[in-house]
């Protein structure tokens, strides 16, 4: 699980009722992705998850039906220029992360009131494939594995979508 230089973390793919998705736009910046997280010492991926969908968006794991969950964990490397300084410091390259996709079980209030590290100032609900299009280009390989490995599981919870 451990690999010298990569942050442990989960990533968050949100579904709501109509087959959207969640996606976030980081504060101050025009960049949009999928709420995502560290994974604390002796914590699990999955109370990660949970902790993560509460901390980044205000949704309670009682909201939400996992699924589905990657096997597999998947990696990327932050281009240095783009490392903040906690990275530098801590002499990561990069975030190595297990994936998540959720189900909304009913409509409810995304808000960023509970982030500690304030991350997010906006958010839309888009199209399967639409986050491609706008994240950036240093995390697209992982978004677009981890849409790949999911897209069977979406499709047949979301038939007629």
């Amino acid at each position: 699980m451990k690999e010298s230089g990569y942050r442990l973390n989960v990533g968050l793919i949100i579904a709501n009722e109509n087959g959207e998705l969640l996606l976030c736009k980081r504060k101050k910046m025009n960049s949009w992705q999928f709420p995502q997280g560290g994974i604390d010492f002796g914590e699990s991926p999955i109370k990660a998850a949970k902790r993560e969908l509460f901390e980044e968006v205000g949704i309670s794991s009682k909201s939400v039906t996992l699924i589905e969950s990657l096997d597999d964990w998947l990696k990327y490397e932050i281009p240095k220029k783009s490392r903040r300084r906690n990275f530098l410091d801590r002499k990561f390259k990069g975030q190595k992360q297990k994936w998540f996709l959720f189900k909304l079980k009913k409509n409810v209030e995304v808000t960023f009131e509970n982030d500690p590290d304030n991350e997010f100032d906006d958010f839309k609900w888009v199209s399967y494939w639409y986050p491609l299009n706008v994240i950036i280009s240093f995390k697209e390989k992982v978004y677009r594995e981890a849409l790949n490995k999911l897209k069977y599981s979406f499709c047949k919870e979301f038939k007629n979508v």
